[in-house]
């Protein structure tokens, strides 16, 4: 078995994941086989560009399973038992659909197989909302189990670098803890603070500003893919909840009593916890500041907006706009690093742009 990606690869699932790895192949210049229970996403991805229907008689390198979790184990195994390919799957829990696929293959087999996880989406979902640079400096998690062929695991991760994404190498337990804690507990979070907008007085949801958005943004996914996915993983999620609740209580305690001690302490951590995320490319995170620019909602504003910057010399971070409902006006947030941002505000003063400080 060789370690070198060289193809075809067979992805099996044209949604948003297995369309945006498809297109990442073709980028790199790898034949692409698709396949899909569904008729209309394959026709969609091979309009993408995103490869062709398989036949029959095609022998894929690799298998990419990028089906939801309900039928990863089914696909994994139909993938295993139908070649000699080296098997991965893109599903977002990794040791209850590793166990599943253990019970229904023989050792030799289940050598072929190795799990793996992009830390990458949208809230939109389908073909059409695929992106061949959707892995590109992403962490994709590559999770190995102990009887995986050594040459399986190199070729899954000569994937990653194909895409574009960056490998975290972890046992399948392990990633599933990870998860848990950085992807499906803020996701609930956002899903509890987004509902309680559902209902609101109208003139509460007008002061609506990118704080709420920002918390709220993830809770737009998909319902049911998420019911799956929590479901998958319910034991590593429910341990978090159990210790947000025992936080919950004592921060209730602390805002119904004005407990300013008790209250600092839980602020206090919130920051660190900040704080403990990478930065960018995985490293130490660098002190940043937000610089505030009016920017009139016209065609063409936005591009002048980030031309400037980049004629000053500074590098945008991140960005976001917030609407001013009442004139047509958004305040435009971009984040740089902080000692570069006085020298953002003032050329942009100098060029004519309204800033806030």
């Amino acid at each position: 078995m060789t370690s070198e990606l060289i193809g075809p690869v067979e992805v099996v699932g044209t949604g948003l994941l297995g369309t945006s790895i498809a297109l990442a192949c073709r980028r790199a210049g790898l034949e692409v086989l698709l396949t899909d229970v569904a008729p209309e996403h394959v026709r969609t991805a091979t309009g993408l560009g995103a490869g062709r229907v398989r036949r029959p008689d095609d022998r894929p390198q690799l298998v990419v399973v990028a089906v939801p979790p309900d039928h990863l184990a089914d696909a994994i195994t139909a993938a295993l038992v139908a070649g000699d390919a080296v098997v991965t799957d893109v599903g977002s829990v990794k040791a209850a659909p590793l166990a599943d696929v253990a019970g229904r293959v023989d050792p030799a087999t289940l050598t072929r197989y190795v799990g793996s996880h992009p830390m990458a989406g949208s809230e939109r979902s389908g073909p059409l909302a695929a992106s061949a640079a959707l892995f590109d400096g992403r962490p994709w998690a590559v999770t190995p189990h102990q009887g995986a062929d050594p040459a399986a695991v190199d070729l899954v991760a000569a994937l990653v670098r194909l895409c574009g994404g960056v490998e975290a190498r972890l046992a399948p337990e392990e990633h599933d803890r990870a998860v848990a804690r950085t992807s499906h507990l803020p996701h609930l979070a956002a899903v509890l603070v987004a509902g309680r907008l559902q209902g609101a007085p109208p003139e509460h949801l007008a002061l609506s500003g990118q704080g709420v958005r920002d918390v709220t943004r993830v809770a737009a996914s998909d319902p049911a893919l998420w019911q799956q996915i929590l479901g998958a993983n319910a034991g590593a999620v429910t341990d978090l909840l159990g210790e947000v609740r025992e936080q919950l209580d004592v921060l209730i305690a602390a805002v119904r009593d004005s407990d300013r001690a008790a209250l600092e302490t839980i602020l206090g951590a919130g920051v660190a916890g900040t704080l403990a995320i990478p930065g960018k490319h995985g490293g130490p995170v660098r002190p940043m500041r937000s610089v505030f620019v009016s920017v009139p909602d016209h065609p063409g504003e936005l591009a002048r907006l980030f031309g400037d910057a980049g004629e000053i010399g500074v590098n945008i971070e991140d960005v976001h706009i917030d609407h001013d409902p009442g004139r047509p006006v958004g305040l435009t947030e971009l984040l740089v690093l902080e000692d570069e941002a006085e020298h953002l505000l003032g050329a942009l003063e100098s060029r004519g742009w309204t800033t806030h400080r």
